[in-house]
């Protein structure tokens, strides 16, 4: 037995051919051969008109998780790129996601056993946060993770990936679009791939693309869609087999029953109606509880230069150990506080560098406060033969991240800290953090929350430290 190869909505536009079952082909030389919803799917996306121009612009495919979406999007793109020399810029909500994607194509085009793909190619960047792949016959891929700054310097782009769909917002939609330009074919693409959004999700451009394509499709809209459809929780038996397998497709193929039961005894009922069965909530009226009001934040936005005063660090960790922000505080003897970021890096290239920049500072900082799962006992152990005095290295305590919180957003709250309005990545991360509960108490939490914890540990620190071993210092 497999799961359902048709999807319970599927909205597609006559064509007249595709391009679908050659962009297959291509796939296959790799090793990858698409399962029938996949071919489906990418006949949908590269089928053309009468005029031979693709007649897909906005696509939407909504799944549960580890059921191959990822393949779709790589057969898309891999076609695109060598077939079409088409630019393309692939955004996603998180780093790691984006990374992933970037390495999947990468190593297509580093396969020595297909040296009519390897010699098309011109560059492949790898830095951090700057991913790229460009091809000879003009073809251009783009990889970043989104932010109101995300498509800044990529232009002429012809099809835009909306990975994580269901976390994107209409900022990073509006800041994207201008990107847009005529492809060859004479026609944009915008692909949309995610899961159905969690209660209070801050992203809610997935949620009305679904809604316009049921409700009233443009002519150039698509939409495939594997989900149990209920209007209620208590109407979804989440035990029943046959819903497992109506909704993923790749049941039978790559996952089987005994990980989806583990699933549903690990998760919510909800949560795994949501992920597994792809349970659209019908409405979520209820706005996320953020830690951080968005008029408060945006009035302590600053253009002034960063002051001199008290400094210290914070260095927080992901919950997944995935990646690292650094960020600083100064406290000026006159006037309001200073929070920055610094740096903020995926973990996958060690810990080396940050090290070493801290090290570096040691005599112009009261403190470096540091918090997380994964990295700091690894980073404490390297910076502690530099960073002697007692109490400059701090681990704090559940007590202490709340009272961190706290700090941050009765500074905010008093008007009494100021952050700098070009640092998009600390910007986004504080209006898009929501309240933790920790401890009889809140934090701050959510998927991106790691530079404003990172500023919060920071700010902190440098209230509460006793040592002082510069008074006239800056950040940096």
């Amino acid at each position: 037995m497999r799961g359902s190869q048709e999807p319970r909505i599927k909205i597609e536009p006559q064509r007249a051919r595709t391009d679908g079952g050659d962009a297959a082909v291509l796939m296959s030389e790799y090793g990858y051969v698409l399962d029938e919803w996949q071919s489906g799917v990418l006949d949908c996306w590269l089928g053309m008109d009468e005029a031979g121009k693709y007649n897909v612009t906005s696509a939407g495919l909504s799944l549960p998780r580890q059921n191959g979406k990822n393949v779709c999007l790589e057969a898309r793109e891999f076609f695109g790129l060598v077939i079409n020399g088409e630019k393309i810029l692939h955004t996603a909500h998180q780093v790691r996601t984006s990374k992933k994607s970037f390495r999947r194509l990468a190593a297509m085009f580093t396969d020595t056993r297909h040296p009519e793909v390897t010699d098309l190619v011109k560059a492949i960047r790898y830095t951090n946060g700057e991913e790229s792949i460009e091809l000879l016959n003009g073809g251009t891929i783009e990889f970043s993770a989104r932010s109101r700054q995300a498509a800044r310097g990529f232009d002429g782009i012809s099809l835009v990936v909306y990975d994580e769909a269901q976390e994107l917002t209409d900022d990073q939609v509006e800041a994207i679009m201008a990107t847009l330009s005529a492809s060859a074919t004479g026609t944009r693409q915008l692909i949309y791939t995610g899961t159905p959004p969690y209660p209070g999700c801050p992203g809610d451009v997935f949620r009305r693309r679904r809604t316009a394509c049921i409700e009233e499709p443009g002519k150039r809209d698509s939409w495939h869609e594997w989900s149990v459809a209920a209007d209620g929780i208590a109407e979804i038996n989440v035990a029943d087999k046959d819903l497992w397998y109506m909704t993923n497709p790749a049941l039978g193929i790559r996952l089987d029953e005994e990980f989806t039961a583990e699933e549903m005894r690990s998760m919510s009922r909800d949560g795994f109606a949501r992920e597994r069965l792809g349970w659209w909530t019908p409405i979520v009226k209820h706005e996320l509880d953020y830690a951080i009001d968005r008029d408060t934040w945006n009035a302590c936005k600053s253009t002034e230069p960063k002051p001199e005063g008290k400094t210290a660090y914070g260095v927080k960790f992901s919950g997944d150990g995935s990646m690292v922000a650094l960020c600083g505080a100064v406290i000026p003897d006159n006037g309001p506080a200073r929070i920055s970021l610094i740096d903020l890096r995926p973990t996958g290239h060690g810990i080396g560098w940050l090290a070493s920049w801290l090290n570096e500072r040691y005599g112009k900082a009261c403190c470096v406060v540091i918090d997380g799962r994964n990295g700091v006992d690894v980073l404490v152990e390297r910076i502690t033969d530099t960073w002697k005095m007692k109490g400059s290295v701090i681990r704090p305590t559940t007590r202490d991240m709340i009272a961190a919180t706290s700090t941050l957003t009765n500074a905010l709250n008093e008007r009494s800290l100021t952050w700098f309005h070009q640092q998009e990545a600390l910007n986004d991360s504080a209006l898009t953090s929501a309240k933790r509960p920790l401890g009889g108490g809140w934090c701050i939490g959510g998927d991106n929350s790691t530079p404003i914890e990172a500023a919060s540990l920071a700010l902190w620190g440098a209230q509460n430290s006793k040592r002082n071993p510069n008074k006239k210092m800056r950040i940096g």
